[in-house]
Parts: structure tokens; sequence; C-alpha cells
């Protein structure tokens, strides 16, 4: 006969065999530089091995970043925001410290479909079945298809100054193909674009960021891009991350032209930069939502957790707290 205190026991044991079986998934866990309380680990996922940094307590939130940066992107806004919620930010396959796949046929192995599923198992592996989202930039574009993909998990949806990628290719004019040059650079086939970064991998990264060292991007942050940038497997990857958005990607948007963002979603953007130039985001998002679109325009060129990191704090505390 089990007593009240053998069934205590027990569920305690459970409840420590669950936590041991999703620290098995972490092949290692440190302090993670930057971040101050969180804990670094490198989750295994069904297509990849994918870098995290998690801390905090509360409703789970995952954060992604985009090119050519890694998890690094939230350092000043993820420890503040761990005040109120569980905060996991990741390296998206072939970023940071994450594992480089093969690309595979149409680069599927870097569609947004799979590096969607990345994200699906690491939280799930977290211990978090439902999560809210915020991506930048290319994360904003994963997180878009996290939330057609796996409606059933994602609570909340915010994207930084992005709008659809087919939407992009889609109003593809002289201006556009300017401002975002490296769009069509970084699609031509392997090797030319990875041999003309790799020569001078530095010189292309600092003129991802001109003007925005060391003020925004800070010395700390740049370093740890560039030491994941240097990487001939990274420069490649990131390129597979780029020829997918501009293949396989628009295939499965085209079919899924039709679904709607389930959840509540919130859109921020640079005041100064090419999205807002060029787009109505929030119409642009309101079209792919089934809910009231809502956000707003903060200062920066693009890089809005660096440039503006304490008005993009309160936006998302205030979006993911309502």
């Amino acid at each position: 006969m089990i007593t009240r205190r053998g069934l205590l026991q027990c569920t305690a044991v459970a409840g420590a065999v669950a936590a041991a079986g999703r620290l098995a998934s972490a092949q290692t866990t440190a302090d993670a530089p930057l971040f101050p309380g969180f804990k670094a680990s490198k989750i295994q996922t069904s297509g990849a091995t994918i870098n995290v940094v998690s801390g905090g307590r509360g409703a789970p939130v995952l954060l992604m970043h985009g090119y050519p940066q890694t998890h690094v992107l939230w350092h000043k806004i993820a420890p503040r925001l761990a005040e109120k919620f569980s905060v996991v930010a990741a390296d998206l396959r072939g970023y940071g410290d994450s594992s480089k796949p093969a690309g595979g046929e149409k680069h599927a192995s870097y569609s947004k479909r799979a590096m969607a599923l990345d994200m699906a198992e690491v939280m799930a592996r977290l211990g978090f079945d439902k999560f809210a989202v915020v991506g930048h930039d290319r994360g904003g574009r994963v997180a878009h298809r996290l939330a057609l993909d796996h409606a059933d998990k994602v609570t909340r949806l915010a994207t930084l100054d992005i709008v659809p990628t087919y939407d992009m290719f889609h109003h593809v004019n002289q201006e556009f193909a300017t401002s975002n040059y490296h769009w069509f650079f970084l699609i031509q086939p392997a090797p030319l674009p990875e041999t003309l970064i790799g020569n001078s991998a530095e010189f292309f990264l600092s003129g991802r960021f001109a003007g925005l060292i060391p003020q925004a991007v800070t010395p700390e942050a740049y370093a740890e891009y560039l030491r994941c940038f240097k990487n001939p497997e990274t420069i490649h990857a990131t390129c597979e991350d780029y020829r997918a958005g501009a293949s396989i990607d628009l295939e499965h948007d085209e079919a899924d032209l039709s679904r709607k963002i389930a959840c509540p979603m919130f859109a921020l953007w640079a005041e100064g930069g090419n999205t807002a130039r060029m787009f109505d985001v929030i119409k642009t998002w309101q079209a792919r939502a089934a809910m009231q679109v809502s956000g707003k325009g903060l200062p920066g060129r693009h890089f809005l957790p660096e440039e503006a990191p304490e008005q993009t704090l309160t936006a998302l505390q205030a979006f993911l707290s309502s």
C-alpha cells in the first residue's frame, strides 16, 4: 500500500527523471557569456544541433536573431526580459555555434520550415509545449513559418523589421535591389559569394554594421559575430539560408498564402530602415493574420535590439504581458 509520503516521493522522483530527460538532450551546460544568469546548451533536434542560452522564469519566450548575427543580438534585452519570462535565445541552424548541415536538394535544409522545426523541437526538449516567439530579420522569417506550421504551440508572434519573404520578392524595384543587394548576392551559386566573402570576412561583416560600432553594436558583441562569421562553414550555411529564401521558401509561402497567423501578432520596425520606406508594415502583415496586428516604428536603421534596446524591451514586455 502506497502511503501519502511514498506517493510524494514517487512524484518527486518522476519530476527529477523528466528534468533529467530534458537535460540529457543538452550536450553541455555552462554560463552564457554576455547573458548574466543564463546557461548555454547545445540541443539535438531531428536535423541539427542548436546552440541556445536560457534563463529566467515565467511564461516561455523564444528569441531568434537575423543575418549575420547570433543569439548575442539579444544580450541587451534578454536578461531584463528574463525577470518576468523564461527566455530562450537560439542560434539558427547555420549560424553561431549551431551546426551547419548540408543544404541538400533545393537548399531544403535551410528552408524556414526546417529551421522552424528545429525551434519547436528545442522548446519541447526544454519542457515548453507552448511559447511566444520573437524574431528579428531572418529569425522573423523563421518565426512566421513557426506560427504557420506549429500554430498549436505559438501563443504570440512578434517580428522585428521585416515583412513576409513572399511580399519582399514580389515588390522588387531599384530601391529594394540597391538597399538589399545582399539578398541577390548571397543567392548566387556556390562558391561565388562564399569565395568573395571568405577572402575578407571581417571587411564584409563590419560593412553590415557600418556606423553602428561601438555605440549600438558593442565591441564584445561584434567580437562574437566575427568569431562565428569568419568560419567558412558559417559563410556557406548563411548563403544557403538566403538561397532557400529565394527558392523553396517561396514555394512554401505561395502554397500557404491562404493560411493565416492564428495568434496575436505584433510588428516592430526601424523608422530609418528599408522596410519602413518600402512597405506599410502593419497593412502587409494584417493580410497574413487572422487577428488584429499591432505594432510601431522605433528609432534605428535595422538592428533594433541593439540600436534601440530600451524601446524594444518596453514594447515587447507590453505585448508579451498583454
